[in-house]
């Protein structure tokens, strides 16, 4: 690949270096102004127009064009977002501020899956701990922001099918009148199970010897069904002021996930969001923010699609039923104090999660807590201060506390009933902006972010059954401690009316990273303290060349290192890019995009980590846009090329033995009225 490497290096002194004349005026160029003028240096935003244009089944695939962020395939959809080489709980996944939590212990169910598209208006990407306002997101901040009802009547409608059988479609409404609105929507995917590159479903991946391949009869099942509603209603009570209520239910059935063990029989989630905002209150007081919510993810899996099931006693030889709910409040201040601006809050949430498995291996299908019934309450407390000094230099601070406390409510063979554990984290952050020109800005800021351990990595236990899996024995570790990152971040952004191009540099170093890897001297696996580092860089560009051309890429880098076992840090993507070029004259566009990723060969073997191999493939696409009616048609892996992303690898706690392909050629046709 090395052919592929200098092509991505070639195309970012390309995008940094190009110029480029007049040309008419369009959304293209709209894009190109609001992300120049409105978001902040380590801010980036992605709008529903470039998610509609994507045959992403999830926000996870959709987020991997923006540089920096990629993600981890398990399956056809559910695909878990990574930051800058940082997931899971190491980054905060949000939806209008509220904390959402899958139930699965092996992410079949990222905070990411748990929501349509149709309810989404843009995403707001935060690269590094540079949230004050949120406990956590030790790594960025994934915020999602839902739509909002428009002025009078209005709505749309969406439908899209793709090669086999992708479907999905939605309809949303809204009425928004002086002093209320009201917005309902409903969405439906399906879609059978994909083939890779060869030609080969993703079902048929495994041996013909294993014993997690897929029951002959399963191979050429659906891969996911899954249905949404939500409704949101608001009442504007005066000028500055406005109260929120939104309501959301997704049901999604029979979610294979070739990466693991089993497969996710439904997944029901409940979303309850409630917000009051009122602005203007005085000449101190700028604005008050007032916020309540509540959600719950129930999760059941077992192996009955699988070979593993087929001589148990029961239709499933291991069976997990898995539940979360997440109730939270959050109250905030912005104040006019002296020449700058000073936001304060106060917020709490408590998080409950319990996992209970039965296996026919384990005492008849004994029914045992491996996530024993495990509370988080989390009181936290944040300000941050925002001086201008000058016309050119602004500079922004804060600091956040926080106190958690974390209790298991049920034993289990690693702890007892009532075991808690107390933390204590500071987070602390200074960002300076220099703008010496129009057009240019500078950025740099030092950060400390803190997260405390999870209840899986806390309390977690899987029993062995037998003493052939005593190797695969995975558990918790009760005496972890918070991980820290301190981080430092350098970046530029330039903008004129044809041009914006963004570059950023990190560094971080992570006191008690949580990592998983094996216990020494013992055939126990479990998540482990070490000092960890993670370095990058980052390169967006978009440049309008005229006669209605643009030009667009992206180049990402990280490495981490686990400097306690002097060995790569496991899980980092390698370097990617991608360029584009696209005819968009407003109404008509056309685009071709080629994706570049190289060999990754920097591996962590103690969890069974393996090089992959670098790839390139092409998409094409293109749109026509007749007054309210969008047709868009194209075609991802245009060459089929049969290739893996290295996030797809086998690896332990989950060592299902084999990597998931990425999909092949892939065609879809999408239709979009709004009225």
């Amino acid at each position: 690949m090395r052919t592929a490497n200098l092509s991505i290096i070639g195309a970012g002194f390309l995008l940094a270096l190009a110029s480029q004349p007049a040309g008419a005026e369009n959304q293209m160029l709209e894009e190109i102004t609001v992300r120049a003028e409105k978001e902040a240096a380590n801010e980036e935003t992605l709008s529903i127009r470039e998610v509609r244009e994507s045959p992403a089944r999830d926000v996870g695939e959709a987020l991997s064009q923006l540089e920096g962020l990629s993600f981890v395939r398990k399956g056809a959809i559910a695909n878990d977002v990574v930051l800058r080489g940082l997931q899971r709980d190491n980054i905060n996944v949000l939806v209008d501020g509220v904390r959402l939590h899958g139930a699965c212990p092996s992410r079949m169910d990222p905070p990411s899956f748990h929501y349509d598209f149709a309810e989404i208006e843009r995403v707001r990407v935060i690269r590094g701990p540079y949230d004050l306002s949120n406990p956590g997101g030790l790594g960025g901040t994934i915020d999602v922001e839902t739509k909002r009802p428009g002025k009078g009547a209005g709505g749309a409608l969406n439908a899209t099918y793709g090669s086999w059988n992708d479907a999905a479609a939605s309809a949303t409404a809204w009425y928004g009148a002086e002093r209320y609105d009201g917005l309902l929507g409903y969405a439906y995917k399906y879609s059978d199970v994909p083939e890779s590159g060869n030609g080969k479903r993703l079902t048929e991946i495994y041996p013909a010897t294993s014993p997690n391949r897929y029951r002959a009869s399963a191979v050429d099942s659906k891969a996911y069904e899954i249905n949404s509603g939500w409704l949101k209603f608001g009442v504007n009570p005066s000028e500055h002021a406005r109260s929120e209520i939104a309501y959301s239910y997704q049901d999604a059935d029979h979610v294979l996930y070739p990466y693991l063990k089993m497969d996710a029989d439904y997944d029901d989630t409940h979303r309850l969001n409630w917000n009051y905002r009122v602005r203007e209150v005085s000449p101190l007081v700028r604005e008050l923010y007032l916020q309540g919510y509540w959600d719950r993810v129930r999760h059941l899996m077992d192996d009955r699609l699988r070979a593993s099931s087929q001589t148990s006693p029961r239709f499933y030889s291991m069976q997990s039923d898995a539940t979360t709910q997440v109730y939270g409040a959050k109250l905030k201040s912005t104040l006019a104090a002296g020449p700058g601006t000073l936001v304060t809050g106060v917020d709490y949430y408590n998080r409950n999660w319990e996992v209970i498995n039965q296996r026919a291996g384990y005492f008849a299908y004994r029914p045992t807590a491996i996530v024993p019934d495990v509370s988080v309450d989390n009181e936290g407390l944040f300000a941050e201060y925002e001086l201008p000094l000058g016309e050119k230099v602004t500079l922004k601070g804060g600091v956040r506390a926080d106190l958690t406390q974390i209790e298991a409510g049920k034993g289990n063979t690693l702890v007892s009933a009532g075991k808690s554990r107390d933390f204590t984290t500071v987070s602390a952050n200074l960002q300076l902006t220099y703008t010496p020109v129009k057009g240019i800005d500078l950025f740099t800021g030092l950060a400390r972010g803190n997260r405390t351990p999870d209840p899986q990595e806390l309390f977690l236990d899987v029993p062995v059954t037998t003493l052939s899996a005593a190797s695969n024995y995975w558990h918790g570790n009760p005496g972890l401690r918070s991980t820290v990152n301190n981080q430092a971040d350098l970046g530029l952004k330039y903008s004129n009316e044809r041009l914006y191009v963004k570059g950023a540099l990190f560094y971080s170093d992570l006191e008690d990273y949580i990592n998983f890897a094996p216990v020494a001297g013992s055939f126990e696996k479990s998540y482990q303290n070490v000092h960890a580092t993670i370095w990058g860089a980052e390169l967006g560009s978009q440049i309008a060349l005229g006669y209605d051309l643009y030009l667009r890429g992206t180049l990402s880098y990280q490495e981490g290192e686990n400097e306690t076992g002097n060995r790569p840090l496991a899980e980092m993507p390698p370097l990617r890019g991608s360029v584009s070029i696209r005819y968009d004259d407003g109404k008509l566009f056309v685009e071709a995009v080629e994706n570049l990723a190289r060999e990754q060969d920097r591996v962590d073997p103690a969890l069974q980590e393996t090089t992959t191999a670098g790839w390139a493939t092409t998409d094409l696409k293109g749109g026509y846009k007749f007054g309210g009616l969008s047709l868009i048609a194209g075609v991802n892996n245009l060459l089929d090329k049969q290739y893996y992303s290295h996030l797809s690898y086998a690896r332990d706690p989950f060592q299902s033995g084999v990597r998931v392909p990425e999909t092949g050629r892939f065609c879809y046709v999408t239709a979009e009225y709004a009225f």
